[in-house]
């Protein structure tokens, strides 16, 4: 089979034959059809988690069919159209597995990161990873709904908002212009917040019912002259611009960090006391939480915007993604 893989830590991306590792015990090889490229996939390219072993093939936004079952599974058949995520299948006997938050399981497996993932033409994965991906949702935009998608999905279900209570989405990228799609078919008001008045009618066409240009006013007292948001869900990596709109807050607000900032969130313990507000960070979910974001979104047409490009291209879209030139996700095809 054709895969793309990264031999080093830091090393280039290089297209390589590979042979296609069949099923073991408990596992599914999977025919991939579509990869999404997400922004961690450049700790797949430059190394730094731990468990990881090079030489490695990238991915973990994959979308294809069964193509063989290994001794033990039950419950899916070979054809079948299925979603591998972040979430590489749970371990089912740690602490966390067997307290039902599977999210958390200490034997991790990342399709990509810790093990191969989906720049080529098989990936073999847990079968516990597996979620399956609805017949009126194309490979192409079931890709990026296994990761960007169920970031933002899951984050927002469980972020203790009702319809009709208002929700700021930090940020309209990869992340975000989904976030924009969920929050709104959830039936909550919806303030999309990004730099320039050029990303408005972006915001307009994704159903967002106000947007806050944050270069042009201060996305804090924007926020508070509607009202304040219940919910701040944050896609962007700044944590600059986390701050400048947690002051936006209602009472028992929350600020959902889902962007990977690395520089430390400068707000006073105090500003959490007297208003009883929080911040909190959300994983992306597990592959029953993306089964649902795949649903939800065939159901109600929210779609990823996306680029298409070959397998063979994997180095330059890999570039045009990390560098922002892509609107808003890139998606290898075999």
């Amino acid at each position: 089979m054709r895969a793309v893989q990264v031999a080093a830590a830091g090393g280039e991306f290089e297209l390589v034959e590979r042979e296609v590792l069949e099923p073991g015990s408990g596992e599914a090889q999977v025919r991939v059809h579509a990869c999404g490229i997400c922004h961690s996939d450049a700790i797949a390219r430059f190394g730094g988690f731990p468990g990881m072993q090079h030489p490695l093939v990238p991915g973990h936004e994959i979308a294809g069919e069964i193509a063989a079952l290994g001794e033990g599974v039950k419950g899916w058949r070979v054809g079948q159209r299925v979603g591998v995520g972040w979430f590489g299948g749970s371990c089912g006997y740690c602490e966390w597995c067997r307290s039902g938050h599977m999210i958390h399981f200490e034997n991790t497996v990342i399709p990509g990161i810790t093990a191969d993932g989906g720049y080529a033409d098989y990936v073999t994965v847990r079968a516990s990873a597996l979620a399956a991906i609805p017949d009126d949702l194309p490979a192409i935009e079931a890709a990026p709904l296994m990761c960007a998608g169920v970031t933002t999905f899951n984050a927002l279900r469980h972020a203790g908002v009702r319809a009709g209570d208002r929700v700021a989405v930090l940020g309209i990228g990869g992340l975000g212009h989904l976030g924009v799609q969920f929050s709104v078919r959830m039936g909550l008001e919806t303030v999309a917040i990004a730099r320039g008045a050029d990303k408005g009618p972006l915001a307009e066409r994704l159903g967002a019912h106000h947007y806050v240009d944050s270069t042009a006013e201060d996305p804090s007292e924007a926020l508070l002259r509607l009202g304040g948001a219940d919910v701040i869900l944050s896609t962007v990596t700044s944590s600059d611009a986390m701050v400048a709109t947690f002051g936006g807050l209602r009472p028992r607000g929350r600020l959902i960090v889902l962007g990977a900032a690395m520089e430390p969130l400068n707000i006073p313990a105090a500003a959490l006391i007297g208003k009883a507000q929080s911040i909190v960070g959300h994983p992306s979910g597990t592959s029953r939480d993306s089964e649902d974001t795949l649903a939800f979104s065939a159901l109600t047409g929210v779609q990823p915007m996306i680029e298409t490009v070959p397998l063979e291209s994997a180095a330059e879209a890999f570039d045009k993604m990390m560098s922002g030139g892509a609107r808003f996700r890139m998606v290898l095809t075999t």
